[in-house]
């Protein structure tokens, strides 16, 4: 591209960027407070277990590859009065695997939830498997949940003399409503005169506004923000009701979220994702593309007619190099990284050479956002 087409698309994007830079109040986003905090105490719990998944054709561990597969196998049969103590046991119907859940925040006893299987040994698929009776145990050693039921895999293996074809991770399911749920953890919300609330993207002014809508809304002193991830909510006194009350009342609140700007940037697949506060200031960028490309197109050189020659072959290699420069390119004022990148891509940057770009740019000092590589 000629450099006076490059720099006369900038100096569009530029004067597009200034003339339709949005106020300070346009930049804000609405949202819910259930939306954007976690009440204290409302939270999962992790649940894992090791059990046997059965009933696999052919496809299971192999027992002298995984010794841990054998000795449940045997500790399950003893269980059931059979003894095979000495015996040579083979089969490839069976799989170690570990079973993981998520518990939810009240459940009751009684109550089903969702179980993820995965193989622990060598085994080579799940289908048609059946998960036997598993303890689900919690991080302090108690059984929360005992879980059995048949495995639902997202994938498949199939495989002849001479080739084979995987789809998805086979070694892998899930059991819906898997997991019976024997202990529940206890929690009196109604009972509790004080919460906190969590904030899901920790910010001053977000907490602060959470704090001020609620106070507002109740009429009272009710909610104080302790720091940029946390608001204390208080049952005020004279409240007709009791703190779930109250937390119903507030949690359709409107906020006004805030966050600071940040870039992240994903150097191995080439994405880029930009808050919206992201500002450049008075700066200049000149960008220069180097391609190399290099070609073997090897030559067979046979010898003369009746000599004692064999033939050979001659490497041909062909190397071409192309460079493309642009123009250093003034930006005079401060404008929205947005509206500058968008200029940027019309005029044909990749995403690769953009981050070069904000990476140099952010050493300048002329980026005002955190640039977090992933």
């Amino acid at each position: 591209m000629p450099h006076h087409l490059f720099r006369k698309g900038l100096a569009a994007a530029l004067c597009a960027a200034l003339c339709l830079m949005p106020t300070a109040h346009a930049y804000a986003a609405p949202a819910r407070i259930k939306d954007i905090v976690q009440v204290e105490g409302i939270r999962e719990n992790q649940l894992v277990g090791y059990g046997l998944v059965v009933g696999l054709d052919g496809t299971g561990d192999s027992l002298n590859n995984s010794p841990f597969t054998r000795q449940s196998l045997q500790s399950m049969l003893e269980r059931l009065g059979v003894n095979t103590a000495g015996e040579n046991v083979r089969t490839a119907n069976v799989a170690a695997v570990m079973v993981t859940a998520s518990l939810p925040p009240f459940a009751a006893q009684g109550s089903r939830m969702d179980v993820s299987v995965a193989a622990l040994g060598d085994s080579d698929s799940l289908q048609g498997g059946t998960l036997l009776v598993t303890p689900l145990l919690g991080a302090d050693g108690e059984v929360y949940a005992i879980a059995q039921g048949p495995v639902a895999i997202n994938g498949f293996k199939a495989q002849g003399d001479a080739a084979s074809i995987v789809s998805g991770v086979p070694t892998t399911g899930r059991i819906s409503s898997g997991a019976l749920i024997e202990r529940e953890i206890g929690f009196e919300l109604a009972s509790q005169h004080t919460l906190r609330l969590s904030l899901r993207n920790p910010d001053l002014t977000t907490s602060r506004r959470i704090a001020m809508a609620v106070n507002d809304f109740i009429g009272a002193p009710t909610a104080v923000p302790e720091d940029p991830a946390t608001v204390r909510l208080t049952l005020p006194h004279g409240f007709n009701g009791n703190i779930v009350d109250l937390l119903t009342d507030i949690e359709q609140l409107i906020v006004q979220t805030d966050q600071s700007a940040k870039i992240v940037i994903d150097e191995n697949s080439g994405i880029i994702v930009m808050g919206k506060d992201v500002r450049v200031s008075a700066v200049a960028v000149a960008q220069s593309n180097l391609t190399v490309s290099i070609a073997e197109n090897p030559e067979v050189v046979q010898p003369a007619p009746f000599s004692n020659g064999v033939t050979a072959v001659e490497p041909n290699t062909e190397l071409n190099v192309t460079q493309t420069d642009t123009a250093l390119q003034m930006i005079n004022q401060t404008v929205s990284l947005q509206e500058l990148v968008d200029g940027l891509n019309a005029l044909g940057i990749s995403p690769r050479d953009l981050i070069a770009i904000l990476q140099a740019v952010k050493a300048t000092g002329a980026l005002q956002a955190e640039i977090e590589v992933l």
